[in-house]
């Protein structure tokens, strides 16, 4: 009973995961953010195998779905603090997420809630001709607190994957172990003891 109520929580879990992480690659993929489409699409592969393992009993492929979480996690803490500018660290630089092949930001700068954004004409002399200059205002909250919102659910919904996931495979080992016991009586099961027989056979001759 324990076993099947933390596998069906963390198969749960593993579908609220693919559920936001999908709708994360789109905005990504619509900032040209191409860091975070590489890293979500891994995640994606993963925690697709790790609802497999938690489906069919394999234990190795929901370690490896925990172990993944970490790193995961790591990822999502490195994109708060981008994205908060901790240290050295400046959300507008180029190099970070977006690998220097865009200019592009994050997709909520432009679209977040109740975001009003005005064409300047005409743009300053160093903008760049093929990239519009605007100006962004009215935003109910910056762009940079959404992110920062989207990776803390991240960090939430892998925390409880990791510990579920360690306590569905402590739980299918358990189970396997106690199968084995039981097997081990039936391959060597116990046998009474046997009755031997006293009589022996004397040869007989026949006359002629």
């Amino acid at each position: 009973m324990g076993c099947c109520s933390g596998r069906c929580t963390l198969a749960f879990i593993c579908g609220m995961q693919l559920v936001s992480v999908l709708e994360r690659q789109v905005i990504d993929f619509l900032g040209y953010q191409w860091a975070p489409i590489l890293t979500n699409f891994l995640h994606i592969i993963v925690v697709i195998l790790g609802l497999f393992g938690t489906i069919q009993f394999r234990p190795r492929y929901v370690t490896g779905y925990a172990a993944w979480l970490v790193v995961w996690m790591t990822w999502n803490v490195f994109i708060i603090c981008f994205y908060l500018e901790v240290g050295d660290l400046s959300r507008d630089s180029d190099l970070v997420l977006t690998f220097n092949l865009s200019m592009h930001r994050s997709w909520w700068m432009e679209n977040g809630p109740g975001c009003r954004v005005t064409p300047i004409s005409p743009p300053p002399s160093w903008a760049p001709e093929d990239h519009r200059y605007i100006s962004i205002s009215g935003c109910f909250m910056d762009f940079q607190f959404i992110e920062v919102a989207h990776s803390s659910l991240q960090i939430l919904l892998a925390l409880m994957g990791f510990i579920y996931a360690c306590y569905v495979v402590k739980l299918i080992s358990e189970e396997e172990d106690s199968f084995d016991f039981i097997g081990g009586f039936d391959s060597y099961g116990y046998q009474g003891p046997q009755k031997t027989s006293h009589l022996q056979l004397q040869p007989m001759y026949m006359p002629k």
